[in-house]
């Protein structure tokens, strides 16, 4: 695969980000529901494959797919713009603003919620006949994991929030890992390899992210999962967003900005 150096994609990260800032309203919608849509299904594939063949870690190898679909496609997830829209603003791109940066965030959200809530009611349909049956095995893992992944978190009250956070955290750290990845090389075949191996990571990890749970959760409370909306908002969606924020921005974003971009004079020896 063709490499570029980090001097020359770090720069093109900050690119992406003021592209996305000036992206129309209907464009960015489109784009972040669509990469909703496709990482729900994703999420519901690599469950899969988990429960059919017995091994997490082989729905975790799985489960980049999916990723690697919305990115190639140029699709919108929220973890991906909290890493590069900021990157306009502090490179001072003309006219981005706060106010921009919040825009696209919340338009990425709205979006990605969109597709995300979707794919659940489709899937929770046809594995239930119509909401004829219960759904089978794979509702009744989906339904364990929104309760754990939830009221699991509740019942240690603030460190519970703050292990979430630190999940989201992570979870980002390596999914844009592999955002900023896909730019290291110019081929499709190098921006998939570049790609696969944080993704991987951070799912068989368990670490939160924040679009994946948008579509994990929902089916869970449809399957009948025993936990509430607020549950869900308070005690998974919030938490593992910030985390997610600070994940991208703060662990990948900003050490290639001010390392490749903002360099400091090398030192004599």
């Amino acid at each position: 695969m063709s490499y570029l150096e980090p001097s020359e994609f770090v720069t093109k990260m900050v690119d992406s980000g003021e592209s996305k800032v000036y992206m129309s309203t209907k464009d960015t919608l489109i784009r972040a529901f669509m990469a909703g849509a496709i990482l729900g299904l994703a999420a519901i594939f690599a469950i899969t494959v988990a429960v059919k063949t017995g091994s997490p870690l082989a729905g975790a190898v799985l489960f980049p797919v999916g990723f690697i679909m919305l990115y190639l496609m140029k699709f919108d997830l929220l973890t991906g713009v909290f890493t590069l829209v900021p990157l306009a603003l502090l490179d001072k791109r003309p006219g981005v603003t706060i106010g921009q940066v919040l825009r696209n965030w919340g338009l990425v959200f709205l979006g990605n919620f969109a597709g995300a809530l979707s794919v659940a009611f489709m899937m929770s349909f046809i594995l239930t006949y119509g909401y004829n049956t219960d759904g089978g095995v794979l509702a009744a893992k989906v339904g364990s994991i929104g309760e754990a992944r939830t009221l699991g978190y509740k019942e240690h009250g603030l460190d519970g929030w703050i292990t979430i956070f630190i999940r989201g955290m992570l979870c980002n750290w390596m999914v844009s890992m592999g955002v900023v990845g896909a730019l290291i090389s110019t081929s499709a075949s190098g921006k998939m390899m570049a790609m696969w191996m944080p993704v991987m990571l951070f799912f068989f990890m368990g670490f939160e992210h924040s679009i994946v749970n948008m579509f994990l959760f929902p089916f869970s409370m449809i399957m009948g999962g025993e936990f509430t909306v607020g549950d869900y908002l308070l005690w998974n969606e919030l938490p593992t967003a910030l985390g997610n924020l600070v994940g991208g921005f703060v662990f990948v974003a900003l050490p290639l900005y001010y390392t490749h971009v903002k360099t400091s004079p090398s030192r004599n020896l």
